[in-house]
């Protein structure tokens, strides 16, 4: 009987333990990073997706273009919204595609700040823990990567959401490849945990502008089109608590869709290198007010009444102007 009771509570033990690491790696506190404003409150960032091809496909003359209009602007830093590197991620932490597709193509001065970025499903498909790892900064110091995390400014809040482990077909159909899940353990109880950190943070935020930034688009009308995972489980949430932007990457396009349900304003930067897919989904074009097939990238300049959101092709030109005042949203 004693034996008994003690191979009992040895499996409890062991079962709450790996309970508790469960716990812990899908529903910690999401980590903050401070950036201050300019001197006069504003702040202003570009936004990059989809990018890293060691300079093929035109990353390296939307890269000179960025670098242009960065400096015109004064930019703060960079928001990359994930597919980091092609086409599957990164090998480990000597990889010379971080330096080949990073380090070496985005030179100019104005780029030569913090960039924050989430994870793609293309860089799920190889060491996640390399992309993660500080071992990379202290090869380029502007990187940082993380699952999930929070930037805080005095006036806007940019919440970025691990998306990937949100879409079920990466897990049940990989389409012949292979996807890097260590720290998930499990889906179900990762997005639940990380939905409930994103509903915390949203609702205690007291920021003039909130902004979440993701991988895949809730909205879109190119080659992927809605990530349905999102709609129904992330957008409810953006929804209730008067979020203005959803930024995110995936469709290698530059899009601009309003939510006929809310001031959300869903846009899509993911034209950092490959694009020109040709393809639009036609019967998903309720709220579109932009699209555009080719490579280009997004700058966003914040104050604390107004925004403005400006789409650039590969040339630098201007594709499609978003200026917004708090609570009254138009576009130009």
């Amino acid at each position: 009987m004693a034996i008994w009771y003690r191979k009992s509570m040895a499996l409890s033990l062991l079962f709450a333990i790996a309970f508790g690491l469960c716990f812990f790696f899908t529903s910690a506190e999401l980590q903050r990073f401070e950036h201050p404003t300019k001197s006069d409150g504003s702040l202003s960032f570009l936004v990059l997706g989809d990018w890293g091809r060691r300079g093929a496909f035109n990353q390296s003359q939307v890269a000179y273009q960025m670098g242009r209009i960065g400096g015109k602007l004064d930019i703060d830093f960079v928001v990359s919204t994930g597919d980091n590197f092609y086409d599957n991620g990164l090998t480990g932490e000597e990889d010379s595609a971080f330096e080949e597709s990073f380090s070496r193509i985005y030179t100019a001065k104005s780029l030569q700040k913090q960039w924050y970025s989430v994870l793609g499903n293309h860089d799920y498909r190889g060491n996640v823990e390399a992309q993660l790892s500080p071992l990379l900064r202290k090869i380029d110091s502007r990187w940082l990567c993380l699952r999930s995390f929070i930037v805080n400014s005095e006036l806007a809040e940019i919440l970025f959401v691990d998306t990937t482990p949100f879409v079920k077909t990466y897990f049940t159909d990989s389409e012949g490849h292979t996807y890097d899940w260590r720290g998930i353990h499990s889906r179900k109880a990762y997005t639940a945990n990380l939905l409930k950190d994103v509903e915390s943070v949203l609702k205690e935020s007291t920021a003039k502008w909130k902004i979440v930034v993701g991988h895949h688009a809730i909205r879109s009308v190119g080659h992927h089109g809605d990530t349905k995972e999102l709609k129904t489980r992330l957008l409810p949430i953006l929804q209730a608590n008067n979020v203005d932007f959803y930024m995110n990457g995936h469709d290698h396009c530059l899009e601009h869709i309003s939510d006929t349900d809310s001031p959300i304003q869903f846009l899509t930067s993911g034209a950092g290198s490959k694009a020109w897919r040709g393809d639009i989904k036609g019967h998903n074009k309720e709220g579109l007010n932009f699209f555009y097939d080719g490579q280009g990238f997004m700058s966003v300049q914040l104050t604390q009444m107004d925004a403005e959101i400006v789409f650039y092709d590969v040339f630098g030109n201007i594709l499609h102007r978003l200026s917004t005042r708090k609570h009254l949203h138009s576009s130009i």
